[in-house]
């Protein structure tokens, strides 16, 4: 049976901290590798050969999370313009002025870490580097509400508020979670609610917070291949996640690139 619970020790913490860098530098190695003309599929493969040189286990290959009927059959999520989170490496070629998330989990001696950023192709237009600059602003903010004492409802708050008046909109049928024993722990983090409202936090917590960002509306649906969520407007869509340490102070980004 698998371990269970909100607060982590000081040795779990230690090695979920060495665990981010690991995935820190994955993802750093990922976003340098983006440029026109790379599949999606060669992404996913250095991201598994730079996880399994490290000696870890990638987190999403055969994941099959609750209501899947497949496991997931990549390494790396790997979502591009109007796919919003879990689209599947292909042999899709990245074209100039798309823009990419890239989204992906290590296993680091028994534990997990998950982070994700969204990457211009080459040059983009502004409509996308505001979309892009706004997500990955609006996880600084949710980051900053997290803290000992605040509420799940705390961060979901600042995020949505920082995103509506930068005229965006937040998917809201996907959000965080906790992280650490597995992949996704409880609780959800929305990426909206009410001050004051949900779970309290607590030191110890370790908790991966992604908003998911749309520049039209918030309707999302899900593609026939099970995993893949796409924009229903077919706009474009952005998203950030790091993983993150509750303290007694400011939260520590164990993911920081």
């Amino acid at each position: 049976m698998k371990k269970q619970g909100f607060i982590k020790t000081a040795e779990e913490i230690e090695i979920i901290r060495e665990g981010g860098k690991r995935l820190a530098f994955i993802l750093s190695t990922l976003e340098a590798a983006i440029k026109p003309g790379v599949t999606t599929r060669e992404l996913d493969t250095l991201a598994e050969k730079l996880m399994r040189e490290g000696g870890d286990i990638p987190a999403f290959l055969n994941y099959t999370p609750e209501g899947a009927r497949t496991p997931y059959p990549s390494s790396l999520c790997v979502s591009v313009n109007d796919e919003i989170v879990h689209g599947i490496a292909s042999d899709r070629v990245l074209l100039e002025g798309d823009i990419i998330g890239i989204d992906t989990g290590i296993q680091h001696k028994g534990l997990y870490t998950d982070s994700a950023l969204t990457v211009p192709v080459g040059k983009i237009d502004e409509a996308a580097k505001k979309l892009i600059q706004v997500t990955e602003a609006s996880l600084s903010v949710g980051i900053d509400a997290a803290r000992a004492g605040k509420t799940i409802g705390d961060i979901g708050f600042a995020v949505e508020k920082y995103v509506k008046e930068h005229g965006f909109v937040i998917v809201e049928e996907l959000g965080g979670h906790g992280v650490g024993y597995q992949q996704h722990e409880d609780p959800h983090i929305a990426n909206y609610g009410e001050r004051g409202q949900g779970m309290r936090l607590k030191p110890g917590m370790i908790l991966a917070l992604e908003p998911i960002v749309n520049e039209g509306t918030r309707y999302i649906k899900l593609m026939p291949d099970g995993y893949t969520f796409v924009t229903r407007d077919h706009k474009r869509s952005a998203h950030f996640e790091h993983t993150i340490l509750i303290t007694d102070g400011a939260p520590e980004i164990l993911t920081k690139r």
